[in-house]
């Protein structure tokens, strides 16, 4: 096999169909491993065994002298290290050099979230026309908001996947969890559904646009954006930043961490506890506000 993008192709097919990345995951991959092929000047797929961690720290050093972030180096070198690991599984390559490998230290960010006095059905109501698109549109910030699902959950729910009390979501790496929903939440689904076009995607989809097509995430991505500039001041306006909202409120109105991790499926409980750091402020602002001595004068 003497053209490098053999192993990389058959990485990033593995990826695909074993381990079920997201689309947006091995679109991202395979971005990282061009660019780092094109720093390397690797040609032949042999001369993968003559890469070491000199030569990754020297991409590490030129990426931040570049400007990228270390978030971003961080993300990039998370690539290297699938990669190389699976060359390694593979038998191309006999030690791994990104064990010797450390990426720059990364700041922790605490999750940005809307506020609930933002967020109320006075300020999102007025937002939305009497039709499909509005039904539609204020589903979709519906379901982010009370249920806490990411982005390319929601562009895969299917109709079969909603019923009177729950939905069913499919997870990273096809992972299914199940979580409760509201009967309001519901009626809005079945009011939306009673207006829902007839299309190719539109039987077996729960979300579609008016021609009856599955929405995609750059469609959706715009709505919500668009929607949460007129409620909020803050400058991230995702659908991640609805999940970041659901838990910080969930966390803020009593709920636990256990449960939380669950509802937002998450691997393991240090993934969930990120969102203590924004509940803690929350806490400590009310303190402020109530203790008398820990009033501000």
């Amino acid at each position: 096999m003497s053209n490098n993008n053999g192993y990389k192709d058959q990485f990033l097919h593995y990826l695909e169909v074993e381990k079920r990345y997201s689309g947006h995951t091995v679109i991202a991959y395979q971005e990282d491993l061009t660019q780092f092929i094109t720093f390397a000047e690797i040609v032949k797929s042999a001369e993968w065994k003559e890469v070491n961690h000199q030569l990754i720290r020297a991409w590490i050093v030129e990426l931040l002298e570049a400007g990228q972030t270390a978030r971003t180096v961080g993300r990039k070198l998370s690539c290297l290290r699938s990669f190389f690991g699976w060359l390694k599984r593979e038998g191309v390559i006999e030690v791994n050099p990104m064990l010797k490998v450390r990426g720059p230290k990364v700041e922790k960010r605490l999750p940005q979230f809307i506020k609930q006095t933002e967020f109320t059905e006075n300020r999102i109501a007025p937002l939305f026309a009497d039709n499909f698109e509005g039904l539609r549109d204020r589903l979709m910030i519906e379901l982010f908001y009370q249920t806490g699902i990411r982005l390319s959950e929601l562009l895969n729910l299917k109709e079969v996947d909603v019923s009177a009390k729950q939905i069913k979501v499919l997870g990273k790496r096809n992972k299914e969890r199940i979580i409760p929903i509201g009967h309001s939440l519901y009626e809005r689904i079945q009011s939306y559904r009673a207006l829902k076009p007839k299309g190719p995607d539109s039987q077996n989809m729960l979300f579609v646009k008016k021609d009856g097509r599955k929405c995609s995430a750059k469609f959706v991505y715009r709505k919500i954006n668009s929607y949460l500039g007129s409620v909020t001041t803050q400058q991230k306006r995702s659908p991640h930043v609805l999940r970041h909202t659901f838990a910080t409120h969930l966390l803020n109105n009593g709920a636990g961490l256990e449960t939380l991790k669950e509802l937002l499926g998450h691997a393991n409980l240090s993934a969930t506890q990120v969102y203590t750091h924004n509940s803690f402020a929350q806490i400590n602002s009310i303190y402020s506000q109530a203790h008398p001595r820990g009033r501000k004068t």
